[in-house]
């Protein structure tokens, strides 16, 4: 049995991280601001949880004790967040180091390094901090997940449009494909390489118009589809399909069929 701490363990992936770990059977030691509490839909029975700050440090390293390797999940989208996200990643690295942890895998975002765009960067700053680390480290990088566009489609049609920008296509993947894949990472053994980068991308790429009809006919959502071009970093990221990697396809959920096991939480 290995010992995994999930570092962002009740976000969208980092939950599924413990619940597919849990179920095969691991050791889970779950890492987080504000834990659940007991019986709380967040919380995944059989887990460890840990009320642990990677700005401050404090909690550390009680949730790491013990653990083979660990899984960092977190997030920073927005203010102090973004503005920390690396140094958060570095005393993460530095307290697991301190508990003899072996192996540490990261979740980011394709392509991040070739974009200005502030979230973006931060995953690629916190990449280097793994690269940079002592225990062995891998970069997960994944295309935008099904939920990104069924976000973006419901917020829209609040206004009784949904959106679509022009020139866009996307490759999206479920976030279960996703923290599948982190969790593979975090279990193969030892390579002896320092750092390594792995990709993986949705089973399918189509226009953010398709994806937006798909979402419109599953929620039967009245917006009108609004076409507009996107300016700015993102724009430039998207326009030029640097969210799309089509040699790196995954055998896993369409956009459709997450829509469909969803569909009472669209």
């Amino acid at each position: 049995m290995t010992r995994i701490c999930v570092a962002g363990g009740t976000g969208q992936v980092g939950r599924e991280v413990v619940r597919q770990a849990v179920a095969a059977g691991h050791g889970v030691a779950v890492l987080s601001r504000n834990p659940p509490p007991p019986g709380a839909p967040l919380r995944t029975d059989g887990a460890e949880y840990f009320a642990a700050d990677v700005t401050s440090g404090e909690g550390l390293a009680a949730a790491l004790a013990g653990a083979d390797v660990v899984i960092d999940c977190l997030e920073g989208r927005s203010g102090r967040a973004l503005k920390d996200f690396a140094d958060g990643g570095a005393r993460l690295l530095a307290a697991a180091q301190d508990a003899g942890v072996g192996r540490a895998v990261v979740l980011s975002v394709v392509n991040c390094d070739r974009s200005s765009f502030g979230y973006y960067a931060s995953k690629a700053a916190k990449e280097q901090i793994y690269e940079r680390s002592g225990p062995e480290t891998v970069a997960l990088r994944a295309t935008q997940f099904h939920s990104l566009l069924a976000a973006v489609f419901a917020a829209g049609s609040k206004l009784r449009i949904i959106p679509v920008v022009k020139g866009a296509r996307f490759q999206p993947i479920a976030p279960a494909d996703v923290a599948a894949a982190l969790l593979e990472e975090a279990l193969k053994p030892a390579t002896g390489r320092r750092h390594s980068v792995r990709t993986i991308g949705g089973p399918e790429i189509q226009g953010m118009a398709e994806f937006a009809r798909q979402w419109k006919a599953s929620t039967g959502s009245r917006g009108r589809f609004v076409r507009f071009p996107l300016p700015g970093a993102m724009g430039k990221y998207l326009r030029a399909g640097m969210n799309l990697v089509p040699e790196e396809r995954h055998a896993g959920e369409t956009f459709g069929g997450w829509l469909a096991k969803n569909a009472d939480s669209l």
